[in-house]
Order: C-alpha cells, then sequence, then structure tokens
C-alpha cells in the first residue's frame, strides 16, 4: 500500500471487491472512473440532484458524498446490480412499461432509491413513495409516472 492510500473490501453488486484508494476519492469517482460503472451518473455533485443514488446497505445514499474508504466492509448496489442478466428487476421494468423514462439521465437514481424503500418497506403507500423520490431531480417526467410505476412494482414484488 502506498502512503496516501487506502485498501478497502467491499461487496459490490454481489461480487467481493478489493482495491487501493485515495483516502480522498468520492464514492461517485471510484464507481464511474475506477470501476467503469458508468450508470452512476454525475450531476450535481453537491447531493442535490439523486443521479447518483446507489444502494449502501440496502439504504439510498448519494455517492457524490460518500468517500469510497467509507464502504469499506460493506455492500454497495448499484444500477447495474439490479437486474438478474438479461432480467430487468420489477421496478425497471415498471418504469419502462408504464413510460416512466425520458432521458433516462435521473432514471439510475429513481430506481436505486425506490429499490431501497421497497426492501425496507414492501407495502410503501404512495406517499412514501413520493418521499423516497423527492430527492431525484427530473427535468422531463414530472415524477407521476414515476410514482406510479414504483406502485406497479411494489404490486408485482408482493406477487400481486
Amino acid at each position: 500500500m502506498k502512503e496516501n492510500t487506502r485498501d478497502i473490501k467491499f461487496t459490490l453488486n454481489g461480487k467481493e471487491v478489493e482495491i487501493t484508494v485515495n483516502p480522498k476519492m468520492l464514492l461517485l469517482d471510484l464507481l464511474r472512473e475506477e470501476l467503469k460503472l458508468t450508470g452512476t451518473r454525475t450531476g450535481c455533485e453537491v447531493s442535490a440532484c439523486g443521479a447518483c443514488t446507489v444502494n449502501l446497505d440496502g439504504k439510498a445514499v448519494r455517492a457524490c458524498s460518500i468517500l469510497a474508504a467509507q464502504v469499506n466492509g460493506h455492500e454497495v448496489v448499484t444500477i447495474e446490480g439490479v437486474a438478474d442478466g438479461e432480467k430487468l428487476h420489477p421496478i425497471q421494468e415498471a418504469m419502462v412499461n408504464h413510460g416512466a423514462i425520458e432521458c433516462g439521465f435521473c432514471t439510475s437514481g429513481m430506481v436505486m432509491s425506490a429499490r431501497a424503500l421497497l426492501l425496507e418497506n414492501p407495502r410503501a403507500t404512495r406517499e412514501d413513495i413520493k418521499r423516497a423520490l423527492q430527492g431525484n431531480m427530473c427535468a422531463d417526467s414530472g415524477y407521476v409516472k414515476y410514482v406510479e410505476a414504483v406502485e406497479m412494482a411494489a404490486k408485482v414484488m408482493q406477487g400481486k
């Protein structure tokens, strides 16, 4: 290990990762630049837009406000880890089928926020969904289709 670096080990999308990072490196930069997982978007870079949302131990977090070293020993799921091979996750499928995706820039953050919510609360209400998605900015949709898509996905995930 070089001076001014830190070895970290964490689970990323179900696989163990061991990597040496600069202690000041953001999780967003580790994912995009070092690990080439570009589905996590770079937006505002100040935790305001939600484009960089990932799941850390099942919770929605902004990758632009977490140091890479902070994920040592934890589980990170990015948009690349949500689908099961070629089979979309019910949240992704509902967003596609419900027309919730327009330009697509905010979609990965929306999916990751919705995933964290439904992992914690599979029977989330419309108000719960609105609260979970409120930190994700979208210039195209007006959010109604995203909320409806998450409601649809929750039903599918419950077997209804």
